[in-house]
């Protein structure tokens, strides 16, 4: 069951859970195209919003617990969300090269780590 608003620690200790991929492995998969070829832009030659949040997530995972602000929680818990919900449509097959898990992956998360 996800976090409540108001539990930060629940929230911090899912978003551990769910984001597996390193700061230094998740930049590295942030620089490939297909990273860049999946998600929702809004606008033409925009970054995506799950390139966004990948990028976010580094960040996040760099800072110390302590120093983290409300609006990190929050998106520590939209983190949690997209890729419980994303991990619910696991297409059938071998997903090594899907958009499906590439979209996982902007957002720290790699289901052949799991």
């Amino acid at each position: 069951m996800p976090a409540q608003p108001d539990d930060p620690t629940a929230t911090l200790r899912e978003f551990k859970a769910a984001v597996n991929m390193s700061p230094a492995a998740l930049e590295k998969w942030l620089a490939t195209g297909e990273s860049r070829a999946v998600g929702i832009a809004h606008g033409e030659g925009s970054e995506s919003v799950g390139h966004h949040s990948g990028r976010r997530i580094v960040e996040l995972l760099r800072k110390d617990d302590a120093d983290l602000s409300d609006s990190d929680v929050a998106h520590m818990r939209k983190v949690v969300g997209y890729v419980h919900r994303h991990l619910a449509q696991r297409p059938d097959g071998d997903v090594r090269h899907t958009r499906w898990r590439w979209s996982l992956m902007n957002w720290g998360h790699d289901p052949l780590d799991d």
